[in-house]
């Protein structure tokens, strides 16, 4: 499978972001070293996952998921399960996660995160390397799915009474200097 697509988004970030030089080379390494970074299966050191900022229709709310299987609250997303594409991955892992109808707010990645996912039942300790998009809800009504212990639509300046999570810290000072 091919990363040509992500490459290019990759080398774009960096002209926006160029003091994430060391996390964007590691996410090309991978690209251009692995037999299939966008399988589950890809375990050393990892595989692309894609996930989402998702904001409510004004703009002001982020929704976040407790998490099930990690136990903390984060943004929606999840593996690329073979899709090339991280923006796919992004929008249906936000409508499963969600039952939202959901839209691209723009084509350019987000953010970007390298972290380590704890072994599971037959899962050795690995890390995701997880392209973020900025993702609009048509409405506000979510369902919780299995994946989650709860959803929440939070208020911008309420986030970290939710989550002390440097990434998603991150992603609300970078939504909030657009």
């Amino acid at each position: 499978m091919s990363g040509s697509k992500l490459k290019q988004d990759l080398v774009d970030y960096l002209q926006r972001y160029p003091e994430e030089r060391s996390q964007i080379e590691d996410f090309l390494e991978l690209v251009d070293g692995s037999g299939d970074c966008f399988s589950r299966s890809n375990w050393l050191p990892g595989h692309i996952t894609g996930s989402c900022w998702l904001v409510d229709p004004t703009g002001e709310r982020l929704l976040l998921t407790h998490h099930r299987k990690l136990d903390i609250w984060v943004q929606l997303g999840g593996h690329s399960d073979g899709e090339v594409d991280t923006t796919r991955t992004a929008l249906r892992e936000a409508e499963e996660e969600s039952g939202l109808a959901v839209e691209l707010l723009d084509t350019a990645i987000f953010d970007l995160d390298i972290h380590s996912i704890p072994a599971g039942k037959s899962d050795p300790e690995h890390y995701h390397f997880d392209v973020r998009h900025i993702l609009r809800a048509k409405s506000s009504d979510f369902t919780v799915s299995p994946e989650s212990i709860d959803l929440a639509w939070v208020a911008m300046g309420d986030i970290d009474t939710y989550t002390q999570e440097e990434s998603i810290l991150r992603m609300r000072r970078k939504w909030l200097n657009r």
